[in-house]
């Protein structure tokens, strides 16, 4: 069953380019390097693995570019300083920021849906439930719009 969307997504291969752009990110935080080397060490991976890879490429390059941006539009958000925070929902919150600011064609519900999931699955235990608050109270701020019927 093809699960490609009209507008041409695939839910299923974005997915996938979130979690692979999550270990990327992960790799990035903890040993650096710049975004070719980061995006060339997992695209091998990532095409073996069926994945959106446009979109991983843009996630990966989107972070590691804007970072201290969304580092600075993460904190108004957490009860720590960003380094403070698990490396893993790190990461996550930094994907999930860039999608929420720089990724407007990407709805806040997937966004929020898909940080939780991917945080569920490779977080620690209760990691999911500290990004939801984060990115939940993010998202009223950044995609009012979106959010207006439930901020009212």
């Amino acid at each position: 069953m093809n699960s490609r969307r009209k507008d041409g997504i695939d839910p299923v291969t974005r997915a996938r380019a979130r979690r692979r752009a999550l270990q990327a990110v992960y790799a990035w935080q903890v040993s650096g390097g710049n975004a070719q080397q980061v995006i060339a060490q997992f695209a091998h991976e990532q095409a073996h693995e069926v994945a959106d890879l446009e979109y991983f490429e843009d996630l990966v390059r989107g972070v590691l570019a804007h970072c201290a941006e969304l580092d600075a539009d993460l904190a108004e958000y957490l009860d720590r300083t960003v380094e403070e925070v698990d490396p893993v929902e790190r990461a996550v919150l930094r994907i999930a920021t860039y999608e929420l600011r720089h990724r407007l064609d990407v709805p806040y519900r997937v966004v929020l849906n898909e940080a939780v999931e991917i945080a569920k699955r490779f977080g620690s235990e209760h990691g999911h439930t500290y990004v939801n608050g984060v990115l939940d109270r993010a998202a009223m701020q950044w995609r009012p719009a979106e959010t207006g019927a439930r901020a009212g």
